[in-house]
């Protein structure tokens, strides 16, 4: 016999979760001292859960779907349509292989090496300069280092707004009004961009490098031989070029882990390179990034004694799991540490999805992502000085995504020899 799932009362509490943000579910997980429960959002009945063990069940392909998962604001603007967070069984896979090809050690040493060379050459202008906002200027580091990468060539007219688009598109999704409808036109003007430029190659008119984003979605076939429709093979390209310029937001946090925490930024003087993934590793666990994920149950089923019912929305709370006391000790203490010994679960540290790589959707990107801001840790620590001027370097739990609200303003730059 089933039991009763914990039930938030009322018509529907989506302004709560619009007012209480990355907290929402932790709160409630807190308040029911219950990892799951039931409410509505959205004008749906809704599961929400987090925890080790319920990442361990949302990732079951068998218990869960993420086909018409995604509300219809996310796809408009974060994921794009058709793209590879709303597939599932050997479609996902097969468009997943392809992602995780492009994640070799290899390619994510070049990428890095990229992101280094326009880190370095923006710095020298930085020096020029009375002072420069680190949110927007790394956004525009990774956004030129990413098309590098991808193999995207780059109008004059749009290196620009590029930046601004890619941005719009992880900003948005949560956003309200003006702010939203932002990122719907920057998804229209960046498929549109990227969709003439797969045409191109195509017809032979560009010739990208053989093992970029670009000629691999270009020339990627589906199950029957064909090629990708233009419009979804702009979407895979765009969901290697935006999770890039999304890890702008890791790096302000990274930056101000520096600021708050200077003890640490002298251990990283002195300390090899495990030492600098722990902390990066803290900065991706610490500090919130993306609040929760979204499934459908695929079959009923019952876990725990709760029955789960076919088709409901669930929601796996991503920043809760990682703040959890269950898995981590002295969960909202900044520690590094805690990742000396750290073997790695692929459900109880979710920061970018949990799961398998290649058969689950924990991002694919993932990797790329530590070694970026590895990279960028080292400038910051060893190969720049800087100042940090009085500002207001709060950040929001109910703005998501959460970023400094000075994007800190840093000034009196000097590259090192």
């Amino acid at each position: 016999m089933s039991a009763s799932m914990p039930h938030e009362d009322g018509i529907d509490h989506t302004i709560s979760l619009m007012r209480e943000g990355y907290l929402y579910i932790l709160n409630r997980r807190r308040s029911f001292n219950c990892d799951v429960f039931e409410t509505r959002l959205l004008g749906m009945k809704a599961i929400c859960m987090g925890g080790k063990e319920a990442a361990e069940i949302f990732y079951d392909p068998e218990k869960f779907q993420r086909e018409g998962a995604a509300p219809h604001r996310l796809v408009e603007t974060l994921f794009g349509k058709k793209g590879i967070q709303t597939l599932d069984g050997e479609h996902h896979r097969r468009r997943k292989e392809m992602f995780m090809a492009l994640m070799s050690p290899t390619n994510i040493k070049e990428l890095a090496d990229l992101v280094k060379e326009e880190w370095i050459s923006a710095a020298k202008k930085w020096e020029q300069m009375n002072e420069v906002i680190f949110y927007e200027e790394v956004q525009k580091i990774l956004s030129t280092a990413a098309c590098r990468w991808a193999g995207v060539t780059v109008p004059e007219d749009e290196i620009k707004n590029l930046p601004n688009d890619l941005e719009a598109l992880f900003e948005s999704p949560a956003a309200l009004g003006p702010d939203h409808w932002k990122g719907r036109n920057a998804r229209n003007r960046v498929e549109k961009w990227v969709g003439e430029l797969i045409n191109q190659v195509r017809d032979g008119k560009e010739t990208p490098p053989e093992n970029t984003a670009l000629h691999r979605f270009s020339w990627f076939r589906e199950f029957d031989g064909t090629l990708l429709d233009t419009e979804t093979a702009a979407v895979e390209v765009i969901n290697i070029l935006r999770p890039i310029v999304a890890i702008s937001i890791f790096l302000n946090f990274t930056l101000l882990s520096l600021h708050h925490y200077p003890e640490e930024k002298e251990k990283l003087k002195v300390q090899d390179d495990k030492y600098a993934k722990m902390f990066v590793q803290e900065v991706r666990r610490y500090y919130p990034f993306f609040p929760f994920v979204s499934a459908k149950v695929r079959k009923g089923f019952v876990w725990n004694d709760f029955t789960f019912e076919e088709g409901t929305l669930t929601y796996l709370d991503l920043y809760g799991t990682n703040h959890d006391p269950k898995i981590w000790e002295n969960p909202d203490v900044f520690n590094p540490e805690r990742f000396a010994d750290w073997e790695g679960s692929p459900f109880g540290f979710i920061p970018q999805g949990g799961g398998d790589y290649l058969l689950g959707h924990r991002c694919a990107g993932e990797w790329l992502t530590i070694e970026v801001m590895k990279v960028s840790l080292d400038l910051l620590v060893n190969r720049m000085n800087y100042e940090i001027p009085d500002q207001d370097l709060s950040y929001s739990m109910v703005s998501i995504p959460s970023i400094p609200h000075s994007k800190i303003i840093i000034k009196n730059i000097k590259l090192l020899d």
